[in-house]
């Protein structure tokens, strides 16, 4: 069931199994509207989640832009809008208007491809640190919050060291917030750069791949993953000791040793 539409995020479903949302405000490099953008797209990935026929998402921008962050414009974000006036009120914001909906992008059980198609700047920036996977061209660029005096959050500063690790990300954030498409991919923060041109098209290729692989072993290795990165090597055993014996007993399990035995390609459905 698609979720309610906004004109600002668009909600691209293909029969290819392909989910592509996208920032709809090219006008304005596709700044955000906050909360409601980041509920939006909270909404969008939960509807792709609960889709049979989504098999990946796809998270980028229309136009020149991936997503300038949230729009400073007076009057274009509530977020910029005091709710209590108190000493506390910034720490009121983040935990109520901003963490629950980067938690969306990072607990989607599908794979998640940021197509990072421009300037991704500060909460853009989260946004795209948050997927599981990062696809840049030629213009893809990175940009911390710097230049409004703020230090790199929604998780930002939880992501970024362990792609790209402690002393690349600290670097980052003492020489001025500003990363290039080329030193992205070398500190490990893009896992693909490819010519501008070719970059829906490499995307489009590295969504078949996904799609072509058992999506429950997916699933389950995305969890466990993530969770690696806060867990011990015994811990992590043991959800991978859990998770066999659940994969073993799937119907998609028989189906790969069926499809292999018929030298056929296997059709997965997740169960």
């Amino acid at each position: 069931m698609a979720p309610e539409l906004v004109e600002y995020l668009l909600y691209e479903p293909e029969d290819s199994g392909i989910l592509w949302i996208k920032f709809n405000r090219p006008e304005r490099q596709n700044a955000i509207f906050v909360p409601e953008s980041l509920a939006a797209l909270g909404d969008y990935l939960r509807a792709g989640d609960a889709d049979p026929k989504v098999r990946v998402m796809v998270i980028t921008g229309v136009g020149k832009a991936f997503c300038a962050g949230i729009d400073l414009k007076p009057g274009a974000s509530r977020f910029l809008e005091s709710i209590s006036g108190g000493p506390d009120d910034s720490r009121e914001r983040f935990i109520y208007n901003v963490y629950p909906y980067f938690e969306a992008i990072s607990e989607t059980r599908k794979p998640t491809i940021a197509m990072v198609n421009g300037a991704a700047v500060g909460m853009g920036m989260d946004i795209a640190l948050r997927c599981d996977i990062r696809m840049g061209g030629d213009y893809t660029r990175f940009f911390t919050y710097q230049n409004v005096g703020q230090v790199i959050e929604n998780g930002g500063s939880y992501f970024l060291p362990k792609l790209a690790g402690l002393g690349r990300a600290l670097e980052l954030a003492f020489t001025g917030g500003f990363l290039k498409a080329e030193q992205a991919y070398q500190w490990g923060i893009l896992n693909h750069l490819v010519a501008a041109d070719q970059l829906e098209a490499e995307t489009r290729a590295l969504c078949q791949k996904i799609i072509d692989s058992p999506p429950l072993v997916q699933w389950i290795n995305k969890r466990i993953m993530r969770r690696a990165l806060d867990c011990d090597l015994k811990t992590v055993q043991d959800l991978c000791a859990n998770a066999s014996g659940i994969l073993f007993a799937s119907e998609d399990s028989a189906e790969a040793t069926k499809a292999w035995a018929e030298k056929r390609p296997p059709v997965f459905k997740g169960r």
